[in-house]
């Protein structure tokens, strides 16, 4: 029998709320800890849910040609994106971009599980910043040391769905300018992937095919131990025009919905 848990490993205040790391024993599932990342009193991230993590970096890198890739993964929460990206040999950069920089350092201290693997891969680095803010950054965008460098793949995990958002001005990125200036940092025919919790959005997948070409929903279902039955969430993704860049005008811790 697993010995009863119920600790917080870690509190910090941030520009954004209040944000901690639990972790306790979840009696739903036989010999099981959980750990959980909360923002104030919403959760943002459980180990007991992480397949749309990883079928966030499977899904999205599965679309990229090439060796040598280069990724950006934005949202680090608990890591099961970026270390599920880090399981792909062709790999040559990882740069996991994360607005909260407790988060950041409950990984390089060992607080959760995936960290000390992830910082012991010299592919991966943890970038403190803004994605939003670098997203729009024509001149800048995701890599400090290197001034408008492109990617292969940016797979994005940071709010709940793309109307429902941790904070209110992340909006405009789900929009044609704002997916449009994403479009700016990816490689001719890269890939954005952005996993959501909600089911396919026919509004915005019609703001994808303004930007990227082959645009898909992809559902991915996994079992929900609170009610006991099937949950769904949602991988987004599109690929960037063979030319890259900009295409004005051109026109191509969650649980999961319920099935």
């Amino acid at each position: 029998m697993t010995e009863l848990i119920f600790e917080e490993l870690a509190y910090a205040e941030t520009p954004i709320g209040e944000v901690s790391l639990r972790r306790r024993t979840e009696p739903r599932v036989e010999n099981t800890v959980v750990y959980e990342v909360k923002l104030d009193d919403e959760f943002l991230m459980s180990s007991l849910f992480t397949k749309g993590e990883r079928a966030l970096a499977t899904l999205g890198l599965s679309k990229v040609q090439g060796d040598a890739l280069d990724v950006v993964v934005g949202g680090l929460g608990l890591g099961y994106t970026a270390l599920q990206v880090l399981q792909e040999e062709r790999v040559r950069s990882l740069s996991v971009v994360e607005y909260l920089n407790p988060v950041i350092q409950w990984h390089e201290q060992g607080l959760v599980p995936l960290g000390p693997e992830l910082c012991q891969d010299a592919r991966c680095r943890f970038v403190q910043g803004d994605f939003f803010a670098l997203a729009v950054d024509f001149e800048g965008g995701f890599d400090t040391d290197d001034a408008g460098r492109k990617f292969d793949a940016i797979l994005l995990d940071i709010d709940h769905a793309p109307n429902h958002w941790l904070h209110g001005p992340n909006a405009h990125f789900y929009t044609h300018p704002g997916l449009t200036a994403l479009s700016t940092h990816l490689n001719p025919r890269g890939i954005f992937a952005m996993w959501s919790n909600d089911a396919p959005d026919a509004a915005f997948l019609a703001v994808l095919e303004s930007v990227f070409v082959d645009v898909q929903a992809e559902v991915v279902t996994f079992d929900n131990p609170y009610t006991g039955q099937k949950a769904r969430c949602t991988i987004y993704s599109g690929r960037c025009y063979p030319n890259g860049g900009m295409t004005f005008g051109m026109r191509g811790s969650d649980q999961g919905f319920p099935l």
